[in-house]
């Protein structure tokens, strides 16, 4: 049962993460460091810090700054993959951060450990079949991302709109949408799926408070219907914006490249290069679909109110434009 409230929301979600709305901004690496963060949880969201892009000491100075810029909960992205995920794993739970979403692995693998230290945990899936996987593991909710999605992304290619409701009936825990969700409107049209909360990545990329270079926040206000594809299938899925890194991967991917020659074309630090460094041509440029629908650069706790106000209005009158 979800009801409004004089302060914002009640749902399984906002009472899981207690938080005023059930809006969650993604733990995007090179993007969600603990400006970011501590602004959305500020705003009555769940900011997160994306410590996948983080080096063990540096997740440590985010989680002391996020800690010491607000009062409220906020959580880490941990991708089970991280070469030094002992020690992110020990910096979560000596700082006693609430809330931990996992993600580019098997749940099962440090969920109970979490969980014995009071820590709620979420994972993030690409299919039903997974989320049934993350439930038996013991995870307290899940987050389901579609096809339209930046970043990682699932191979199965499953949308947004036909993912929630697949999952929604395989699953009985809390179900966050991803994948597409940069208004209101998307927001309303998932919990109408079945979501219970809504997790936005690529509208909160081009706010201030984003740790992303200011030349990847302007390719993204300016990239049209088209500009992102689906790339790299065949080591990690990741959605990018067309550039001269992305049109070489696809030429390669064309002529049948082997894995061993995607990896080198790849090499280390792409990401970096592109989003954090601001190099719009050698760099990865990570980003999804909803970047077609966002026009501008905005404070964090403007992209909260906003989406928030679109979404009681379409719920109080769904049919006016």
């Amino acid at each position: 049962m979800s009801t409004f409230t004089e302060s914002g929301f009640d749902n399984r979600i906002t009472r899981l993460f207690s938080v005023q709305y059930p809006i969650i901004q993604a733990g995007m690496i090179w993007a969600s460091g603990w400006r970011l963060a501590s602004a959305v949880s500020n705003a009555g969201g769940l900011g997160i810090i994306g410590a996948g892009s983080m080096y063990p000491d540096v997740l440590r100075e985010h989680l002391a700054k996020c800690k010491e810029a607000t009062d409220k909960p906020f959580a880490v992205n941990l991708p089970l993959l991280y070469p030094s995920i002992e020690e992110h794993v020990a910096s979560i739970i000596e700082a006693k951060v609430p809330i931990v979403f996992t993600s580019a692995g098997n749940p099962k693998t440090w969920t109970a450990k979490l969980k014995e230290h009071g820590i709620t945990v979420v994972h993030v899936v690409s299919s039903a079949k997974f989320a049934v996987k993350c439930q038996e593991a013991g995870v307290d909710a899940v987050v389901a991302e579609g096809f339209e999605a930046g970043g990682h992304n699932g191979r199965e290619e499953t949308t947004t709109l036909c993912l929630i409701p697949s999952v929604r009936a395989s699953i009985d825990i809390p179900l966050i949408a991803a994948g597409g969700i940069a208004t209101g409107r998307a927001m309303y049209a998932m919990m109408a799926l079945g979501a219970e909360g809504v997790q936005v990545g690529s509208r909160f990329v081009c706010t201030n408070e984003a740790s992303s270079h200011a030349a990847f926040k302007q390719a993204v206000v300016e990239a049209k219907e088209g500009d992102t594809s689906l790339s790299l299938k065949k080591l990690t899925p990741v959605r990018l914006i067309k550039n001269k890194f992305f049109n070489e991967v696809a030429a390669a991917e064309s002529g049948g490249a082997s894995l061993p020659e995607l990896e080198a074309l790849l090499g280390r630090g792409r990401a970096k290069k592109g989003m954090f460094e601001g190099d719009m041509h050698e760099g990865e440029l990570e980003i999804g679909q909803a970047s077609a629908i966002i026009n501008d650069i905005l404070p964090a706790a403007d992209v909260v109110k906003n989406i928030w106000t679109e979404f009681k209005t379409a719920h109080a009158n769904p049919f006016a434009w």
